[in-house]
C-alpha cells in the first residue's frame, strides 16, 4: 500500500486516496458508523454488490474517451483486483466487479497513473457526464462538443457545491439535433446551437428516469458557450440548498422542480448569481482541435475473402466522418461486456493504426474513431479476429442491459439473461432488424430504468409474479418510447406484465405484428394509431400464470428456482442521523474552508464554509429529534428551535448569517470573514452540545 505515496504525481489524487485508506480503517476498526461510511465510499465510486463483501468499482470516464494507454491501465487493474472482465453502463462508465474493500485504495492509485478517476462516480454527485460518442465527428454537428462537456467535468470534480447533494445529478452532451445523448431525461441537457455566428447550447433541465420518469422543461433556447459553466452552477447550488434529503425516492432535482415550480426555481438561481465566482467562463478548445494524427504504423494491406460479409460490415457498422477520408467503427458489445485480452489488442490496434482514441457509447458498445477509409479492411481483419465484427450496431438487435440480479442489490429479475435470448431470436428469425435504427429495445432488472427501459420503443423491467404461493420472475412489457430530436423525446407505456420466460414470445407477437400491418408506417406511428389496448390484447394470452411449468421459475440465465431477494440501493446515497458524526463533518468542513482559502479559491472555501453551517445546524436539530429535509429547512427550523426560543445566542438570525452566501461576491474579504464566523458558530454549538449531554 506504500507505493501509491510515492508514486502519484497529483498531491490532490494522493491526499484523497490516503484517506480513502485512512477511512476504511477507521470502519474496520469501528470508528465510523457504517450508514456513514457507505456514502463516502459511493462518492469514490465503490459501490455495494449483491454478493456480500465484495464491491463494485465504477470508473469514471467523461463523455467515454478513453486513449490506449488508459485502457491498457484498466485492463490491469481489472487483471489485478477484479475478474477481467469490463463492463460498459449506460453512462459511458466501466464498471469492474468483485474487488476487496482494502484493495480500493491501491486500485485507485494505479488508476491515477494514468489519469482515470473514480471520483464522484456513483453517491449523491453530479455523475459521469455523458456525450454522443461520435462527437468531433459527427457529419451533423455544428460543433464538436467534447471540449465543453470536458471543461464542465473539470469544473465539477471535487467541487464543493456538488459533494453531498440530496441525490444523484446527470448531464449530457449531444452532438446535433439528433439529440443521441438524451438531454431530454437529464437534469441538465446540452445540445449544440450556433446562433449569428456565436457557439452556445439548447439547454433542458429537470428530467430523468426511474420509477416516475419526468420530460426535462426548456431551460433557454440559446445559451453561449461561455455562460454554460456558471448556468450549471446556479442550478446546482439551488438543487443542493433546497432539494430533498429524507425522502429518498422524491429526492432528484425533477421533484424540486415540480414542487416550487419553474419560475420560482429559476428566479433563486437567479439570485445566487451574485455567490458565483464570474459571469462567464471560458473555455479553451484547443486541445481538441488541429489536425488528425497520423498513425505511428503503416497498417499492412489485407485482401478480403468473404467479400459479402465484409460489405455487410461497412454498411451496418462502419460510419463516415466529417472529416473527409476518415471513418468511425462500431462495434456491438454483447450487454456491455467485454474482456481485458481483448481489450489490450483493441488498444494495441487504436494505438498504432488510429487515432489512439476510442469513446464508449451510452448504448454499451465502443466506437473506433479516426480510421483512413484505406485501412478498413485491416481494421475489419484484426476486429474480425477479436470477435468484434457482429452486425447491428445501434440496431432493433443491439439490445441494452444493466446487470439486474447478476450483480446488483436491487436486481428483482434477469436483465441480462433476457436480453442475451432476445439477441439470439433477433439474429436467428428477424435479420432484417439488423439494419433496422428506429425501434429500441432496452431492459431493467428493476423499476430504477439503469438499462434505460422506459424510454424505448420496446421496453422490459424485471418484475416477479404469483402463482398460488410460489413466485416466478416476470417482466413488464413497456412499448412507446423514443427519442425524438432536439430535446424531445416521449416515455413508454406499461403494456402488461409477463412471466419471463415467455419474454422471446412476446417479442415475437409484436415484431410480426408490426411487420405483417404497419405498411411502411414508423413503430412509434404504428403504435399510436393501434393504442396501447391493442398491444395489450395481443399479449394477454402470455400473462396467463394458471398454465406456467416448472421452466417458468427459473430465471433466464440461471439453473435453480427463482427467489425474490432485493437488497438496499445504494444509488441515492445514505441519510445519516448522528449528532456526533454531523458535528465532526461540520468542523471537517470548516478545515476545507481554511485550506481552500490557503489555495486562494475564495469561492470553494466560502461553500465549504456553508456547509460547515448547515452541517453543525442539523446535528443539533437531530438532537432535538426535529426533522430536517433540506439545507433551507435546516437554517429555517434552527431559528424557529433555537434562535427565537433564546436557547442559543447570535448577533443576527441563523438565516441572515447563512444566507450571507448569496448576497456577497466571492472575494478574499468575504471568505475570510466567513470562515471566521463559521468557526465561531461552530464553537457555540460545540459547547451547547457538551451541555446537554452533560444535563442528560
Amino acid at each position: 500500500m506504500e507505493s501509491f505515496r510515492t508514486e502519484i504525481e497529483n498531491p490532490i489524487v494522493q491526499k484523497e486516496i490516503i484517506d480513502l485508506e485512512k477511512k476504511i480503517h477507521l470502519f474496520r476498526g469501528g470508528k465510523i458508523d457504517d450508514e456513514r461510511f457507505r456514502s463516502l465510499r459511493l462518492a469514490r465510486g465503490i459501490y455495494g454488490q449483491r454478493q456480500e463483501g465484495v464491491q463494485m468499482i465504477r470508473i469514471k470516464l467523461p463523455y467515454g474517451k478513453v486513449t490506449s494507454e488508459q485502457l491498457v491501465r484498466i485492463t490491469k487493474v481489472s487483471d489485478e483486483y477484479s475478474t477481467g472482465r469490463l463492463h460498459i453502463t449506460t453512462r459511458q462508465d466501466i464498471q469492474i466487479h468483485y474487488v476487496s474493500l482494502d484493495r480500493t485504495p491501491e486500485l485507485w492509485a494505479n488508476l491515477a497513473k494514468d489519469d482515470v478517476t473514480l471520483r464522484e462516480a456513483c453517491g449523491n454527485t453530479v455523475r459521469n457526464i455523458t456525450g454522443s460518442e461520435l462527437a468531433g465527428v459527427d457529419v451533423n454537428e455544428p460543433f464538436d462538443v467534447s471540449p465543453y462537456a470536458h471543461a464542465l467535468f473539470q469544473y465539477l470534480l471535487r467541487n464543493p457545491i456538488c459533494q453531498e447533494m440530496g441525490r444523484k445529478f446527470k448531464i449530457s452532451f449531444s452532438s446535433s439535433d439528433e439529440d443521441t445523448a438524451l438531454s431530454y431525461l437529464h437534469d441538465l441537457g446540452f445540445i449544440p446551437k450556433i446562433v449569428d455566428g456565436v457557439r452556445g447550447f439548447k439547454i433542458m433541465f429537470g428530467g430523468g428516469l426511474g420509477s416516475q420518469p419526468a420530460h426535462a422543461e426548456l431551460l433557454s433556447e440559446f445559451v453561449p458557450a461561455n455562460e454554460i459553466i456558471p448556468t450549471a452552477e446556479g442550478i446546482i447550488r439551488i438543487f443542493d440548498r433546497y432539494g430533498e434529503r429524507a425522502k429518498r425516492m422524491k429526492a432528484r432535482m425533477k421533484f424540486l422542480i415540480k414542487e416550487m415550480g419553474r419560475d420560482v426555481f429559476l428566479d433563486l438561481v437567479e439570485k445566487e448569481k451574485k455567490a458565483i465566482a464570474f459571469e462567464t467562463y471560458e473555455i479553451d478548445t484547443t486541445a481538441f482541435e488541429g489536425p488528425i494524427p497520423e498513425p505511428l504504423l503503416q497498417a499492412p494491406q489485407v485482401t478480403i475473402e468473404d467479400t459479402a460479409a465484409y460489405e455487410a460490415w461497412k454498411k451496418s457498422n462502419v460510419i463516415a466522418q466529417k472529416q473527409a477520408g476518415y471513418y468511425a467503427i462500431g462495434i456491438k458489445v454483447l450487454l456491455g461486456d467485454f474482456y481485458t485480452d481483448k481489450a489490450r489488442l483493441l488498444a494495441a490496434l487504436i494505438k498504432n493504426y488510429a487515432a489512439n482514441e476510442l469513446r464508449f457509447s451510452l448504448r454499451q458498445n465502443i466506437v473506433i474513431r479516426h480510421v483512413k477509409e484505406a485501412n478498413l479492411p485491416f481494421f475489419y481483419q484484426e476486429l474480425a479476429r477479436l470477435g468484434f465484427v457482429d452486425l447491428g450496431y445501434n440496431s432493433t438487435a443491439d439490445i441494452t442491459a444493466c446487470p439486474g440480479t447478476d450483480t446488483c442489490n436491487l436486481g428483482i429479475a434477469s436483465s441480462t439473461g433476457i436480453a442475451e435470448e432476445l439477441e439470439k431470436v433477433l439474429n436467428a428469425e428477424y435479420p432484417q432488424y439488423l439494419n433496422n435504427h428506429e425501434i429500441e429495445i432496452k431492459i431493467s432488472g428493476c423499476m430504477n430504468a439503469c438499462g434505460q427501459h422506459n424510454m424505448s420503443a420496446i421496453g422490459f423491467q424485471g418484475m416477479s409474479i404469483n402463482s398460488g404461493k410460489l413466485v416466478a420472475p416476470a417482466l413488464q412489457v413497456l412499448l412507446g418510447g423514443g427519442r425524438l430530436g432536439n430535446g424531445s423525446g416521449r416515455f413508454a407505456d406499461k403494456v402488461i406484465k409477463i412471466p419471463s420466460r415467455r419474454g422471446p414470445d412476446a417479442l415475437r407477437t409484436i415484431l410480426n405484428d408490426f411487420d405483417k400491418n404497419a405498411n411502411g408506417e414508423k413503430f412509434l406511428n404504428y403504435y399510436d394509431f393501434k393504442g396501447e389496448k391493442y398491444f395489450y390484447e395481443i399479449l394477454k394470452p402470455f400473462a396467463d400464470v394458471t398454465n406456467l411449468t416448472e421452466a417458468d421459475f427459473v430465471d433466464w440465465g440461471n439453473a435453480d428456482n427463482y427467489v425474490k431477494a432485493v437488497g438496499v440501493g445504494e444509488c441515492a446515497g445514505v441519510v445519516i442521523d448522528l449528532v456526533a458524526t454531523l458535528l465532526l463533518e461540520a468542523k471537517d468542513k470548516l478545515t476545507f474552508a481554511q485550506e481552500s482559502f490557503d489555495e486562494g479559491k475564495w469561492s470553494d472555501a466560502i461553500y465549504h464554509a456553508y456547509a460547515g453551517f448547515v452541517n453543525g445546524a442539523k446535528a443539533l436539530l437531530l438532537s432535538e429529534n426535529e426533522k430536517t429535509n433540506n439545507h433551507a429547512g435546516i437554517v429555517d427550523l434552527f431559528d424557529t428551535v433555537f434562535i427565537a426560543t433564546d436557547k442559543i445566542g447570535l448577533p443576527t438570525t441563523f438565516r441572515e448569517l447563512v444566507y450571507q452566501i448569496n448576497q456577497n461576491e466571492p472575494s478574499e474579504a468575504f471568505a475570510k470573514q466567513y470562515i471566521e464566523e463559521g468557526i465561531a458558530f461552530f464553537a457555540i454549538i460545540e459547547k451547547y452540545r457538551a451541555q446537554e449531554l452533560a444535563n442528560a
